[in-house]
């Protein structure tokens, strides 16, 4: 049986490079040669054992790469043909998915429903730390390259950008409107910019990193504030005037930018969470005004399918948004163990790398 190389899972602290089968394709299934793919703080929150996976399972949710085999069922593609797929994998036929919910296509149990089941890379299934990936449901997911594109360009389509811009999607960003967003990683970057493509006239960048807030403006914030140097919920509510935002976007996960969102919102405003939270959250009764601020609170699981990948494709084509600055670093998978290290420790001004095969 051929193998190909893949980032596997082994036990909390260790994410290794060893060989596995080529999987086999199943009618509906598309096998994916890699071209270039990435780690995502979702890797990193799996690496130390704060989101549990299934040992033995390779891991990685953010594929580019061209078809190598299709299955017999598959209709409009062609092997050989460039193509992404998102983080995110709907069958397109669950009761999520015609529900208009995605992003939750997981299976129903006696016990309930279960959460994030769209999730299925380095989830679930065998993600995209490989010289080859299996995807589900291909004609539901799998979305052609635009000529002209490379591998980078698109490389923040299948997560980081797809989450970012439904930081402001789901909070119902609108032209004119007041936005924070919380943490300048690469999901708060794509949220800064997506708030902008939605028509907000301030919007407001939070980090401590100096480079990161730079990046920001780049991506459209007018105001920068660094928490290290100043309370960010005073220095947003004195560049409000005291009113306050229309949508905060905490994009991090932590208690502290949770709760920092909250206090900055206006009366009637939106918090959009985008963090992926390590323990439980308490909702402080002043920022909440005891219930009675007609607040909203949404989460949003990064949408996914072949639509959702086309259009945010449409936005790296038209030139209305460049990414390339997200990529920070370059490695070969043979050397993804030291490229865990880098990002997982956040040195050397890491922000995305980009892993090839």
């Amino acid at each position: 049986m051929a193998k190909m190389k893949a980032a596997i899972f082994v036990e909390p602290g260790r994410i290794v490079l060893d060989e596995k089968p080529i999987p086999d394709v199943g009618p509906l299934d598309a096998l994916i040669r890699i071209t270039t793919t990435t780690i995502c703080g979702t890797d990193v929150h799996i690496l130390k054992g704060e989101y549990p996976v299934r040992k033995g399972l390779t891991v990685g949710h953010e594929p580019v790469g061209i078809i190598e085999k299709l299955g017999s069922a598959v209709q409009g593609y062609q092997e050989g043909q460039r193509v992404i797929a998102g983080a995110i994998t709907p069958s397109g036929h669950s009761n999520a998915s015609l529900c208009g919910c995605h992003s939750q296509d997981g299976a129903g149990t006696a016990h309930g429903w279960k959460p994030i089941g769209g999730w299925k890379f380095g989830n679930t299934i065998d993600g995209a730390q490989a010289e080859y990936v299996l995807v589900p449901d291909a004609m539901a997911n799998l979305a052609p390259v635009p000529d002209g594109l490379s591998d980078e360009q698109v490389l923040m389509c299948p997560d980081i950008m797809s989450t970012g811009f439904s930081g402001a999607e789901s909070g119902k960003v609108r032209i004119g409107d007041v936005v924070a967003v919380f943490a300048q990683g690469p999901i708060g970057l794509c949220a800064t910019a997506g708030a902008k493509l939605s028509g907000a006239t301030t919007i407001i960048a939070v980090d401590s990193i100096a480079k990161r807030l730079e990046i920001a403006r780049h991506m459209g914030a007018d105001h920068v504030v660094n928490f290290r140097e100043t309370d960010p919920v005073e220095a947003i509510m004195q560049i409000t005037n005291g009113r306050g935002v229309d949508v905060a976007i905490e994009a991090l996960g932590t208690q502290a930018t949770f709760q920092a969102c909250l206090s900055v919102l206006r009366p009637g405003g939106t918090l959009s969470s985008l963090g992926v939270y390590s323990s439980d959250l308490t909702i402080p009764l002043g920022a909440f005004a005891a219930g009675l601020g007609d607040h909203k609170i949404i989460t949003t699981l990064c949408p996914g399918g072949k639509e959702r990948m086309r259009r945010l494709m449409e936005v790296i084509k038209s030139e209305r948004l460049d990414l390339k600055p997200l990529v920070t670093h370059r490695f070969k998978l043979d050397d993804i163990e030291a490229a865990y290290d880098l990002f997982a420790h956040q040195r050397d001004g890491v922000l995305k790398v980009a892993i090839a095969p």
